[in-house]
């Protein structure tokens, strides 16, 4: 399998304030939110990080897509470092999080025209692309609606188109179906397996069990900022349910504790 991504010792520590510690339970001032990352991800899959809230999935993602640098370790995406060539790294991916948030005055029409030319996308081609993503997310009935009169759902597909805008080869999403209803989630999953059919890369976090098993290649459960296991479907379960092998992971590692 050909690398497109390879991780190496990431680490993050983040300084607590005294209300973080108060909703941690904790007197720490400092919490280690990755420790000692390292895996790989193959051209053209769709790998997964699964773990439970507050595991260290969206530090993760975080920094590979260079929003915030890593205090040790290092990441290499398609021949760039996310500490040495952030640019080059930014200019290969696209990165959708739930804290996405748009500009509730204007339309998808002006949004997605706006970030393709951020993007440096031709002109001659920011016309066909917005009219078969709308079309394929059921956006262009809404092209010319203000952000803030669209549904919930609406939005998050909006956020997902406007996230392609550049047509990236390795796409990053963290809880990419967090919040939304059955159908718009089940839009969104189909569409993942479209783009991993058209030879794209992509890298998502989700504490879903049902999610790792319909979409992912690859996976890595994460629990406390580590790395228990990563590996294919397969060896990862080894020969039990993702979910049951999950939870005799996390049993493991905190000692019976649920």
């Amino acid at each position: 399998m050909e690398e497109i991504l390879h991780v190496e010792g990431l680490s993050k520590t983040f300084t607590l304030s005294k209300k973080q510690q108060k909703i941690e339970g904790t007197d720490q001032k400092k919490k280690v939110a990755v420790d000692n990352l390292s895996f790989f991800v193959g051209k053209g899959e769709i790998f997964g990080l699964l773990g439970p809230n507050g595991a260290g999935k969206t530090t993760t993602l975080r920094m590979l897509s260079t929003l915030i640098k890593p205090d040790s370790g290092d990441a290499v995406l398609d021949g760039c470092s996310i500490n040495d060539d952030p640019e080059g790294v930014r200019k290969r991916i696209g990165f959708l999080t739930s804290e996405l948030k748009l500009e509730d005055a204007f339309t998808p029409n002006y949004l997605f025209d706006f970030f393709s030319k951020l993007h440096q996308v031709p002109d001659s081609d920011i016309a066909e692309r917005k009219k078969k993503m709308f079309e394929r997310f059921g956006i262009d009935k809404f092209a010319e609606v203000k952000v803030k009169s669209l549904s919930t759902g609406m939005k998050q597909k909006l956020s997902i188109v406007i996230s392609l805008v550049h047509n990236p080869e390795v796409i990053i999403f963290d809880e990419p179906t967090n919040g939304l209803d059955v159908l718009t989630a089940r839009t969104v999953t189909d569409y993942l397996k479209q783009l991993r059919d058209e030879g794209k890369t992509i890298i998502l976090s989700t504490h879903i069990f049902s999610l790792v098993e319909r979409l992912c290649d690859r996976v890595g459960i994460i629990i406390d900022g580590h790395m228990t296991v990563c590996g294919s479907l397969e060896e990862v379960c080894d020969g039990m349910k993702i979910e049951d092998r999950f939870f005799e992971l996390y049993k493991e590692l905190k000692g019976g504790e649920e």
